[in-house]
């Protein structure tokens, strides 16, 4: 399989074959991370819905699980909700579920095409994003996923254009009140490396900028997790939190492979020293895909998520 057919999107993939299943950063322009407060920031927890992916349940359980588990907040699929639209669900009442249950909807994972240079001179594409935006705008959310979704060409590789795209991506959401953030894709040919989008991220020259990062991400991009440093926490809102096993490599490793944090080999303990470090405070979000995972009861499912998440932070944060 050639580079640019195996970096096709693991998350993308995902949902492909399972009917929903479809795969920092900088404070401003400077590339210098901030010094470490003289308080440590505290994280807080987050439950992206794809690790209820495989239980099929309806949007507003989810809500009421992660609610019930502890979660402070959820990160929807755009898919999802947009399915619930389809299906003659309410987003009023859904904003309201997700307040009511204490929750914030602080991203959203979404698949729009932003970073080619095709989809730059594309209405229909700019007219997918302003659906998108309008959404998240619609459900209170703060934030949505800008994946390398379709990037192939030279073209599409060039991390200047892309901070030029992505700075006009920023401005369009400005108008709906949602931030885009970048996302680190490690088997993708651009925006896979930590260093990618640090340079994007100083690049575009937009307070605004921001990225979400991915621990399976991080490993299969090939970045050094102390390269985690380098970035500015104020420029971090959500961290995909995950782990995966020693064995397949990592060039063979896929998203569903990802285990509860703890019990696989990633050096979690190192990256959580590093985000509080550089002054992250905000959400770690649990990611996974796991199978085996949705053979259980979903609400076992994020309990024990949310526990372990605790237990690899309390462990990290005593180091």
């Amino acid at each position: 399989m050639s580079e640019s057919a195996d970096c096709r999107l693991p998350r993308r993939e995902v949902f492909r074959r399972g009917g929903y299943c479809l795969g920092a950063a900088l404070a401003g322009p400077s590339i210098v991370a901030a010094a470490a407060p003289a308080a440590a920031p505290s994280f807080r927890y987050c439950l992206n819905t794809a690790t209820l992916l495989g239980h099929k349940l309806p949007l507003t359980e989810e809500v009421e699980i992660a609610a019930a588990a502890g979660y402070q907040a959820i990160e929807l699929w755009l898919p999802r909700v947009q399915d619930f639209v389809r299906q003659g669900g309410s987003l009023p009442d859904l904003k309201k579920r997700i307040a009511d249950s204490g929750l914030s909807l602080e991203s959203t994972i979404a698949f729009g095409e932003w970073i080619t240079e095709a989809s730059e001179h594309s209405a229909e594409k700019l007219d997918a994003w302003k659906r998108d935006l309008d959404l998240v705008a619609q459900l209170g959310g703060r934030r949505i996923c800008a994946s390398p979704l379709g990037a192939s060409k030279p073209a599409d590789c060039d991390l200047q254009k892309i901070a030029g795209r992505y700075g006009r991506l920023l401005t369009l959401g400005r108008t709906f009140g949602v931030t885009p953030q970048l996302e680190l894709w490690g088997r993708a040919p651009v925006l896979h490396r930590l260093g990618e989008i640090a340079y994007v991220l100083a690049e575009v020259g937009d307070p605004a900028a921001c990225a979400v990062l991915d621990v399976i991400h991080i490993y299969t991009g090939g970045s050094p997790p102390a390269g985690l440093r380098a970035l500015n926490g104020n420029s971090l809102h959500i961290f995909h939190m995950n782990d995966y096993p020693a064995d397949p490599p990592r060039e063979k490793i896929t998203d569903a492979m990802r285990v509860y944090p703890g019990d696989g080999v990633a050096p979690l303990g190192e990256m959580l020293r590093s985000l509080r470090a550089i002054g992250f405070c905000g959400f770690l979000s649990l990611e996974l895909f796991n199978q085996r995972y949705w053979h259980q009861p979903a609400r076992t499912v994020a309990r024990v998520g949310l526990e372990k998440m605790r237990a690899v932070v309390a462990q990290a944060l005593r180091g």
